[in-house]
């Protein structure tokens, strides 16, 4: 079977199919977002095999009207699989000031960087100057890497390879990850019932700069983790005119951020890479107007990456970060009633959200539990991290008798650490891979074990144990309808992971750009080699 004529395998051809990408705006949370997958579907569909096998095209239902995509090119009886992955929800563009408009029109947008360069630093300048880069919103991020995958597919058809190929392309990875989320779920279903053998499942995530001024171009073979220990401060309110009444959560707050960010003790290292130090993504007052009355209820969500600690190791971490965190807090907190003589609170409790859970319910019942809950889960003016902190904000109320408080909890989004390293097949391909940059391309491919930007990879060839994620359900308030990870599905896809995508700067930002080379040139052949690789 042959197409007739072939769409994505030339540099002009990849370059005129990413700049249709790009062109339609995917923001996360839009209506873009919701259109997309609809928009790749037609794309595909163009291709004689889909065009005979519609039903290979399937859309998967991520809530809120959005949808994956999974493409499955299936060449008879042949079980050996590849699972192509990407996403193609992009961050928003405010950014761009008076440019906004051009955000996703690479040339207009190239044109215009060119023009302005001077209001960019030295090395901004220096890509513009070298004509070696395109800019546009998703450039990198990732819609260079569909269309290579794109481009694989419609080659697989050409050739007629006696290979799976599926691919998986998502909304929703800039946020919670909902789309891959769901399609895993689907291709684990896929897998059993076509009795598919998974080989490799490969991203596309641009080769991200690991320090500033890197031009290293990477190979990866896993993806960091990422989990979020979160706090609910629940102090006791008084009138700002007699503040040593009652303890501010902003005070209790104070102690745990100060412990938490840069925390040696959240270190982890393995292959000589390291993740970075745990910081605070937001911390904010629950306290809805502003009044005399001093706030008594806040909350802080702290970022802390992982390697291969569990969300069970990592909250007994938390845990003592916290308790020593609170202990100084009432330690200063005596201290200074006692130079004012005032009478102090008489302690501080510190305790998981599972231990406030089962308080909850031994002193109401579980029926009003769940009430409690279900009245939260049904708010759908708060996303999925306010229910998070609602749930506990609430359990709090009706518990007075361990006012003060700070509630430890976990908040979505998770993403396990994987890798693949070890894998002594993958670890020739990558062999291979790198001395096809270096001799075809004159490129140093330097091979990393964990992509540093966090991707959906995470959800696939999950190796923890069960005792690991128990300890993640029981502490996440939302556990449930609102958010679900399917540990089970991602164990059932036990395949090597791979990331090999093109070179790119400056992800996020206004200056996002591409490597024309790289994206056009370099990155498409070594891929097609590497799937070649697997055919028998």
């Amino acid at each position: 079977m042959t197409t007739s004529h072939e769409q994505w395998q030339t540099p002009e051809q990849l370059y005129a199919l990413l700049s249709q990408l790009v062109s339609f705006d995917s923001r996360s949370g839009t209506e873009g977002e919701v259109g997309f997958p609809h928009f790749i579907k037609e794309k595909l569909s163009s291709l004689d095999y889909f065009k005979q096998n519609e039903h290979h095209l399937r859309l998967v239902d991520a809530g809120s009207d959005r949808n994956a995509l999974v493409a499955h090119y299936k060449p008879g009886d042949v079980r050996d699989t590849i699972v192509l992955i990407s996403h193609f929800d992009v961050v928003h563009t405010k950014e761009f000031g008076d440019l906004e408009d051009s955000a996703f029109n690479i040339e207009a947008l190239t044109k215009a960087m060119k023009e302005r360069k001077d209001s960019f630093n030295a090395q901004v300048q220096k890509d513009i100057e070298s004509d070696e880069y395109i800019f546009g919103r998703g450039v990198m991020d990732m819609k260079m890497g569909l269309a290579l995958h794109m481009s694989l597919l419609e080659l697989a058809i050409m050739e007629e390879w006696p290979l799976n190929l599926i691919l998986v392309t998502t909304p929703d990875e800039e946020v919670n990850s909902d789309g891959t989320r769901a399609a895993v779920k689907f291709l684990s279903g896929l897998k059993d019932y076509e009795g598919l053998d998974l080989k490799l499942i490969l991203n596309g995530e641009a080769s991200f700069s690991r320090y500033t001024g890197d031009d290293n171009y990477y190979i990866y073979s896993g993806s960091i983790g990422k989990i979020m220990p979160s706090a609910l401060f629940y102090g006791v309110g008084t009138h700002a005119g007699e503040p040593l009444h009652g303890i501010t959560s902003h005070f209790m707050s104070a102690y745990l951020t100060k412990e938490m960010e840069f925390n040696p003790a959240f270190h982890e290292e393995k292959y000589g890479e390291a993740t970075p130090p745990p910081v605070c993504l937001q911390q904010n007052d629950l306290k809805k107007d502003y009044s005399t009355q001093t706030s008594h209820h806040s909350y802080a969500l702290y970022n802390v990456f992982t390697m291969e600690r569990s969300p069970s190791e990592v909250m007994d971490i938390y845990r003592g970060v916290a308790e020593q965190a609170m202990d100084q807090c009432y330690t200063d907190y005596t201290a200074r009633c006692r130079a004012l003589d005032a009478e102090p609170l008489p302690r501080i409790n510190t305790v998981t959200f599972h231990e406030l859970a089962e308080h909850v319910i031994a002193k109401f019942g579980q029926e009003q539990y769940d009430l409690i809950m279900e009245s939260i889960f049904n708010d759908d003016t708060l996303n999925v991290r306010e229910k998070a902190i609602k749930v506990a904000d609430r359990l709090m109320d009706y518990s007075k008798e361990l006012v003060p408080a700070t509630v430890l909890f976990l908040a979505p989004s998770y993403y396990p650490a994987v890798n693949a390293s070890e894998d002594p097949v993958l670890k020739g391909k990558i062999k291979d891979m790198q001395a096809r940059f270096a001799s075809m391309h004159g490129v140093e491919a330097k091979w990393i074990h964990y992509f540093n930007g966090i991707s959906d990879l995470s959800y696939v060839n999950y190796t923890g144990s069960d005792a690991g994620w128990i300890s993640f359900k029981e502490n996440l308030p939302v556990w449930g309808e609102p958010y679900m990870i399917p540990f089970k599905a991602m164990q059932n896809l036990q395949a090597p992971v791979l990331n090999v995508g093109p070179y790119g700067k400056d992800a996020h930002k206004m200056t996002e750009r591409l490597h024309k080379d790289s994206a056009f040139i370099h990155t498409p052949d070594v891929l097609r080699e590497l799937i070649r690789s697997y055919i028998h």
